[in-house]
Order: C-alpha cells, then sequence, then structure tokens
C-alpha cells in the first residue's frame, strides 16, 4: 500500500531555557545554559546540588488549585505544551473527526514526584495506610495522554511509549506510522518529564551518571568537551502535531517539516552503558535513513544525544562517522543538552522540535561550554562549538537512546510538494 505523507503542523514547548517555543529558540540561537543551582529541595547531602529545573513556572497560571493538586508535574507539563502545540496548528476543535485524532506521548518514569511523596509520607506516619485516592492515577506515566485526549475529546489510539530517554522519540515514530498508514489524521505526540526530585537525584547519583560540577553548574553540561563528567538533569515537555498532509492542506495549516523516518534499534550490550563500538547507534541511523529514502549524503544536520557523558559521546561519533563516511565532515553536528540539560523521556520532544526550527531559520544551535579537545573524537567534525552556525537545513536528524539501548532516530525534511 502507498503511505500517507506526515507533517509537522503545530509545535510546544515548556524547556529550562524557554517557556514556550519563541523563548525556548530564543535561548537556543543565543547559547543560554538553563543550568542552576536545586530550588525544589535541600541538596546540602547530595552530590550534585543543580539541575535544569523550570524557570518561573507556575501551576496556578495554566490550572485552577484543585486541578493542579491532581496532576502530578509531568502532566501538567505535557498539557501546557500540548495546549501551545494545538493553538499554533490552528486546529478547529468542531470540524476535525475526533475519532480520527490520537494522542501518543512519552514518558521514561512518569509522577516520580507523586510516588516519592506517598511513600515518604507512609514512612514518616504510624504505619496506617493513608493514601491519596489521586496517588495511582497521578503516578502512571500513560495519565499524561489520558488528560490531554479528555481535555480535547480526542478519541484515536492513547497510550505511553517508555523505552527510558528515547521515550518520546518512540512516541513520534508511532505516531508518523499510525497516520502513514490511514488510522489517524492528527496525533498529538511528545513527552513530558518532572524528575528533578530527592528520589531521581539520588538514584541518578547513585549510578554515577550526573556530572558534580557544583562549582559551575551552568557549565556542566559540555558535550564532546575532554572534562565531561556526566550528564545533567533537566525537566519540561516538548509537543508535536503530527498530520497527514492532505488533510493538513485541505484546512489550510502551515506546515513546518515533513517527517519522512523513524528508525530503531537494541544495543543488546549493557543496561546503562552504550556499546563501545556505537553498533546499535549506528544501525538506528541506518534504519532512519534507509526508512526515509535517503542517502547519507542528504542530511545536513544532526541533534545527536550527546549527554556529556565520558562513554556516550564518543561512541555516537564513532556511528556518526562510520553512517556518513565522508559526508560526516559536512555535516552540523551539535547536542542541545549542553543548553536544556537531558530531559529524560522529554528530550526527543524537544530535540526534534529544536531541529525543526533549525530548518526553519537557517540556523544551527550551538553545543556550548567546549572548551578543551578530546583526542578520542575526530576533530574534522563540525561540532557547531559554543556559537550557532548560519546553515541552510534541508534535512535534519534528531538521535535519543536510553538505558537498557533503546535507540531511536528521527528525519525531517523541508516539506516537498
Amino acid at each position: 500500500m502507498e503511505l500517507k505523507r506526515v507533517v509537522v503542523t503545530g509545535m510546544g514547548a515548556l524547556t529550562p531555557i524557554g517557556k514556550n517555543i519563541p523563548e525556548y529558540w530564543e535561548s537556543l540561537c543565543q547559547g543560554k545554559s538553563g543550568c542552576a543551582p536545586i530550588t525544589y529541595f535541600d541538596t546540602e547531602k547530595f552530590k550534585t546540588k543543580f539541575a535544569c529545573e523550570l524557570k518561573d513556572y507556575n501551576p496556578l497560571d495554566h490550572f485552577d488549585r484543585k486541578e493542579a493538586r491532581r496532576l502530578d508535574r509531568f502532566a501538567q507539563y505535557a498539557l501546557v505544551s500540548s495546549d501551545e502545540a494545538i493553538a499554533d496548528a490552528n486546529i478547529n476543535l468542531d470540524k476535525v473527526d475526533k475519532f480520527r485524532v490520537g494522542v501518543i506521548w512519552g514518558a521514561g518514569i512518569g509522577g516520580l514526584q507523586t510516588f516519592q511523596d506517598a511513600v515518604m509520607g507512609y514512612a514518616e506516619g504510624d504505619g496506617t495506610p493513608r493514601f491519596n485516592p489521586f496517588f495511582i492515577p497521578k503516578m502512571i506515566a500513560d495519565i499524561a495522554p489520558a488528560n490531554i485526549s479528555i481535555k480535547h475529546g480526542f478519541m484515536g489510539p492513547n497510550y505511553t511509549t517508555v523505552s527510558a530517554c528515547a521515550s518520546s522519540a518512540n512516541a513520534l515514530i508511532d505516531a508518523l506510522n499510525y497516520i502513514r498508514l490511514g488510522t489517524c489524521d492528527i496525533i498529538v505526540s511528545g513527552g513530558s518529564e518532572a524528575a528533578v526530585t530527592i528520589a531521581g537525584m539520588g538514584g541518578f547519583n547513585a549510578m554515577h551518571a550526573l556530572s558534580t560540577r557544583n562549582e559551575s553548574p551552568e557549565t556542566a553540561s559540555r558535550p564532546f568537551d575532554v572534562t565531561r563528567d556526566g550528564f545533567v538533569l533537566g525537566e519540561g515537555a516538548g509537543a508535536l502535531i503530527l498530520e497527514e498532509y492532505e488533510h493538513a492542506k485541505a484546512r489550510g495549516a502551515k506546515i513546518y517539516a515533513e517527517v519522512v523516518g523513524g528508525g530503531m534499534s537494541s544495543d543488546a550490550y549493557h543496561m546503562t552503558a552504550p556499546h563501545p563500538e556505537g553498533i546499535g547507534v549506528e544501525r538506528v541511523m541506518h534504519n532512519c535513513l534507509n526508512d526515509a529514502g535517503l542517502d547519507p549524503s542528504q542530511v545536513d544536520t544532526i541533534n545527536t544525544h550527546g549527554t556529556s557523558t565520558p562513554l556516550g559521546d564518543v561512541a555516537e561519533l564513532k556511528a556518526i562517522s562510520k553512517v556518513f563516511g565522508a559526508h560526516s565532515k559536512s555535516i552540523n553536528i551539535n547536542s542541545t543538552k549542553s543548553m536544556t540539560g537531558h530531559l529524560l523521556g522529554a528530550a526527543g520532544a524537544i530535540e526534534a522540535i529544536a531541529s525543526i526550527l533549525a530548518m526553519q531559520h537557517g540556523l544551527v544551535p550551538p553545543t556550548i561550554n567546549h572548551t578543551t579537545v578530546d583526542d578520542n573524537i575526530d576533530p574534522s567534525l563540525n561540532l557547531t562549538l559554543n556559537k550557532a552556525q548560519k546553515r541552510e537545513v534541508n534535512v535534519a536528524m534528531s538521535n535519543t537512546f536510553g538505558f537498557g539501548g533503546h535507540n531511536a532516530c528521527l528525519l525531517f525534511k523541508k516539506l516537498d510538494v
């Protein structure tokens, strides 16, 4: 069967460097760090005392007090970003077939704050199980797309993808395929995460996964730099409206980009470490290119997973060199995590948005905080260091990889009518 074409007609973002799309893009262009000392709890006894928290976020700006109490932060973030995306897409909710509008959302963890608070409350009590009746509905990862669909009446496919840091990229790939196959006209997709909590920071510290650059938080996320020492935890959400091309054209929607390919693979190697030769990463990019029917030479930019970990950054760049060969030296490679930190399950969504905006504006955001060359990294690669670079972008790739060896890759293309 002939597959339908899929385009992006709306976007929304709630990030540590901007609480909507215009703010997010401006900060990306400026190379602004979203990292600062943690304000949510006392970090005196923690190895890492900083994160990329949302700035000036007040739930009462978006929800009444009763509703806010019934939503974990990750679900609040999902609703805020998806509302922006739906408004941006200018969808007339009275005219679309809501049975053909779905919500496919990504979350690596879900309601961690809710879970933490309930368990700590029980531990501090007298042993009587006085759990809030909203404990389970607030915590479960699928409640984010559920709330989006309930709010707008969308009755198509509705679920959450959970693949650690690849979760929202997997959600977007699933959304792409449902529309391609003709099951849906529109899918609200993306991801959200709110893991800057006592349990989140404590758990990642115990794994030695986080940077401990407490003396200079704003420079702690430093992908590809030889002094990198771990990732910086972030929070927030990104939402994209994926729509069947003819449906979008018929209603006169503005189109940001075409989603031309999605690839997935597994490292099948280790719970947390990437394969040292980047075999799974190499395969996922091949799979994505094959799915899109594109030649490697057509790719202009790659927003890497680039978390600022000693092993991961090198493995990914090795894989890029293998897949793209001599052309890898002509690609603008970057890591926007250097500014946003790592949003875990929401990373793929906000990085897909960054890739699309780079295409729209002809400007590739920088990889900030780079000062010292790593001899294990090919010096001929253009890592878009420290300053944004002007570039006509016709095809953009976005990579996301998760603990457990989950790899996901997306390709976006300027619309070719």
